[in-house]
């Protein structure tokens, strides 16, 4: 009997153990999808001109989601104003400190194609908003898991839609694709309706999943919303800023396929 009790012990220990090592280490590899057949240069058109903040302004949503009438307006237009504080246009690229307001694009999106390069440093988080809703994450991969936080992955790397329910598809990237500190990573983001596919340095991490409302759960993602794009404690660099809109056949058919894929 005391060799049968410390076997069961053993055994549950080993199960213990396994299941916190399953959270803290990336999931298997998946073998990656190649980025989606090269569109021509052409289709795409700059949201950002490389020289100055020209079709962009400052707003933090979440700052101002519950305010209403002349208190709403007033944090709206502080924010405008403490844009260019802490954005800058150098080298050709955006550049926040880690602080302020969100980059946040005059004009509003639907179905797109979006193409984005970033730079940053360790320690710092940011991410991009599709139709003004969080978001395709970008983390500092070095950080170390916490169990104390256990939906907070940033071991998984970059490009996950972070905002949705932790454990469904697509709220944890299929690969860690990110590049060293220094060096520049490139993001292909496609959006048809809530289903998104994104590819970070050509790996797909991200593969037709809905990206929830992360205002009202309970909505569709809207038909359009502003491109933005996150401060969070850290400097981040931008540039190569691309888009092109996907018309309603191009999206049937974009649709049609990955469903074929099930």
């Amino acid at each position: 009997m005391k060799l049968s009790t410390l076997t069961l012990g053993g055994l549950a220990l080993v199960i213990s153990l396994t299941a916190c090592d399953k959270a803290a280490k990336p999931a298997a590899s998946t073998p990656a999808a190649s980025a989606p057949a090269a569109t021509p240069a052409s289709a795409f058109r700059p949201i950002f001109n490389g020289k100055d903040l020209t079709g962009w302004y400052g707003l933090n949503p979440h700052s101002v989601v519950k305010l209403e009438g002349e208190k709403k307006a007033e944090a709206l237009k502080k924010m405008r104003d403490e844009f260019a504080t802490n954005w800058k246009v150098e080298n050709g690229e955006l550049v926040n400190d880690g602080h302020g307001p969100y980059a946040t694009t005059e004009e509003e999106f639907g179905d797109i194609e979006f193409l984005i390069e970033y730079k940053t440093v360790a320690g710092a988080d940011s991410g991009i908003y599709l139709r003004g809703t969080p978001q395709v994450q970008i983390w500092d991969k070095t950080q170390v898991f916490d169990p104390a936080k256990p939906t907070r992955r940033p071991h998984l790397g970059s490009g996950g839609l972070f905002n949705n329910t932790p454990d469904t598809p697509g709220r944890d990237p299929l690969v860690v694709a990110d590049k060293p500190f220094g060096e520049w990573n490139s993001f292909r983001i496609r959006q048809i309706g809530a289903r998104t596919w994104v590819w970070l340095n050509d790996q797909l991490v991200v593969d037709g999943n809905v990206m929830e409302n992360y205002w009202d759960k309970a909505q569709p993602l809207p038909a359009k919303g502003p491109i933005m794009l996150q401060t969070h404690g850290g400097e981040i660099r931008w540039r190569n800023l691309k888009v092109r809109e996907i018309g309603a056949d191009e999206a049937k058919k974009i649709l049609a396929g990955a469903d074929a894929k099930k």
